[in-house]
């Protein structure tokens, strides 16, 4: 059984001291394919880095709602490295722009900064033909809003998606992917299964969020890739189907998203 993490950050510190090993022992475990996320400048350069240096990694570049500078004048300096960075290296196993969106949980003061931000990067998807991955936590109204007033020409996926039946079937109208991760394992997400049946397999992905969001029965310690079984073991039982039926399925869908 192979599985594809369509999600993680192994670029983040908390992988610095035993990263190189953790990979190898990942790509052993099965998990033959994994995207490197990037956040900011710095975590995209690293995820390119990270992605060249193995045959079984690939690298998504963009900023996140969480790491938008707060003025106009430095966002647009940093939208600008982006897109140097992004052409740079497209055909060089970067796959998407990414991750890339709305977040109102942590930063409520400046949602026009986000959406502008937001729109700058599907711009620059569209114009390298890439798919986006958009993070979307409480923004729901306006992160679709966004992607119907400017649509992405590759569509997407929606990374570690919330539990947002409403979002979900908008999303999944509009041609976008939905990317499950450890919180559908949680005890206190009611409505996972619902949410999880709501999304048919052809455009199901799996992903960790690695080193964050690890699931159960891990929950709580740092994440890897090597747990991205137990968000398939949940979606099978979910779907009354396999894991390895699973595997398959999202492992195709990945490949199919990210044209690999």
């Amino acid at each position: 059984m192979e599985l594809f993490d369509s999600h993680s950050h192994y670029n983040d510190e908390k992988f610095n001291e035993d990263r190189e090993q953790l990979i190898q022992d990942t790509y052993k475990s099965g998990v033959t394919k994994f995207i490197c996320a990037g956040y900011d400048i710095e975590s995209s350069k690293k995820a390119i880095e990270i992605s060249q240096k193995y045959d079984f990694i690939y690298s998504i570049c963009g900023i996140s709602p969480n790491d938008i500078p707060q003025s106009e004048q430095e966002l647009w300096k940093s939208l600008d490295e982006i897109s140097k960075i992004v052409t740079q290296n497209i055909g060089k196993k970067l796959v998407a722009i990414g991750e890339i969106g709305l977040d109102y949980y942590w930063n409520k003061e400046n949602k026009m900064l986000q959406q502008q931000a937001f729109i700058k990067q599907i711009e620059l998807a569209n114009k390298l033909k890439l798919p986006i991955v958009i993070h979307s936590r409480d923004a729901s109204v306006d992160t679709i809003k966004v992607i119907k007033d400017y649509p992405v020409a590759k569509c997407g996926i929606f990374h570690c998606c919330q539990l947002n039946q409403e979002m979900i079937k908008q999303a999944l109208d509009l041609g976008y992917y939905i990317s499950f991760a450890g919180p559908i394992t949680f005890k206190n997400s009611k409505n996972a299964g619902d949410v999880v049946r709501l999304v048919p397999n052809k455009r199901i992905l799996i992903e960790t969020d690695s080193p964050y969001l690890a699931p159960e029965p891990n929950r709580g310690k740092r994440n890897d890739s090597r747990n991205v079984k137990y968000v398939a073991q949940k979606i099978a039982e979910f779907k009354n189907i396999t894991t390895e039926e699973v595997a398959k399925i999202t492992y195709e869908n990945a490949m199919k998203i990210f044209e690999i």
